[in-house]
């Protein structure tokens, strides 16, 4: 009796070991969970579409311009606009940062709203909107902060600026417009029909947000064609900085934009921020010629996640955004 315990005692022992072993076995080779890192309420994030991974680069409980993360030529740093040292809009100041989110500098400081940074071709130079006089104009700095001038002032209020061979975009007077890089030679590159024309959306009917290829030829866009609803109802153009060869890519009507190329010049990202009443914050990509447009939002990315200002890295094969969290 006690030498058939024992035999079954080592058995049940065996067994035992075998189950913890499996178990160990299934733990290590079951596939990971992905997540997405959460500090701060915003924070600039690396997407990879390989892997469907998403990294936490810089994080901050500041509030963050979420319509503009621009990486310079040499794909090493960021400029973006940022909050500080209080709450008001005024308060907005241009910042940099590394790709691997060290170096963070300040570059503005002071009571002026200075946001959508943009940098020179060969990252010598940061364009910016700021409104240090009746309204928004283009400014330009070094880009450690130094030599802040007024750079081009269209008599309106100017914004949604890129810069890329000697090409700087500009929405004024709710078209787009186009200078030189010194600032000199205005001209008009679209006129969407009824531009102005206010409705329900928190702006008017025109053409917004204008991003270039990166040698300064082609750009795309969004129109807000339709304002009877408060998100309003936008499409994504591109065209030729010379206003040639404007090209519909999408007629869905969401409320989407922010667009940006890839260095290649074969895709661009952007965001589709609701679709009809519907809020969304999610990413899409497409070919250059609008086809296979589709969402690439991870879903595991929660619902009180929202991305915002997508943009590719140098070798295209991230994806960097502004993440803002609602909880």
């Amino acid at each position: 009796m006690i030498k058939r315990f024992l035999i079954l005692s080592a058995v049940l022992a065996v067994a035992a070991v075998s189950i913890i072993a499996l178990v160990g076995f299934l733990k290590i080779n079951q596939p990971a969970i992905n997540t997405v890192p959460h500090e701060g309420k915003y924070g600039i994030y690396a997407f990879d579409p390989a892997t469907d991974k998403v990294t936490l680069i810089y994080s901050t409980s500041d509030e963050m311009y979420t319509s503009a993360l621009r990486l310079n030529n040499h794909g090493d740093k960021f400029v973006f606009a940022q909050k500080i040292d209080g709450t008001s809009e005024l308060n907005t100041e241009i910042f940099t940062i590394g790709v691997d989110g060290k170096n963070l500098q300040r570059l503005t400081s002071n009571t002026y709203w200075d946001l959508y940074p943009a940098w020179s071709p060969d990252d010598t130079q940061i364009a910016f909107i700021s409104n240090r006089t009746k309204d928004f104009d283009i400014y330009a700095m070094n880009a450690d902060g130094t030599d802040q001038r007024l750079l081009y002032d269209s008599g309106s209020h100017d914004a949604d600026i890129d810069w890329a061979g000697d090409v700087i975009t500009v929405t004024s007077g709710f078209k787009i417009w186009t200078i030189k890089g010194d600032g000199t030679n205005p001209s008009q590159v679209t006129n969407p029909t009824n531009a102005g024309q206010w409705g329900n959306a928190n702006l008017p009917i025109g053409d917004y947000d204008p991003r270039l290829t990166r040698d300064g030829t082609k750009m795309v866009f969004e129109r807000l064609e339709n304002t009877s609803s408060i998100h309003g109802s936008y499409n994504i153009f591109t065209a030729n900085t010379d206003g040639t060869e404007e090209t519909r890519l999408t007629d869905t009507g969401y409320s989407q934009g922010l667009a940006s190329w890839s260095h290649e010049g074969d895709k661009i990202i952007y965001v589709v921020a609701a679709i009809e009443n519907q809020g969304k914050y999610d990413l899409y990509a497409m070919n250059v010629d609008g086809t296979n447009n589709h969402n690439i939002t991870p879903s595991y990315f929660p619902a009180g996640f929202l991305c915002h200002s997508p943009i590719f890295s140098n070798d295209d094969s991230k994806i960097y955004f502004i993440g803002q969290w609602q909880q």
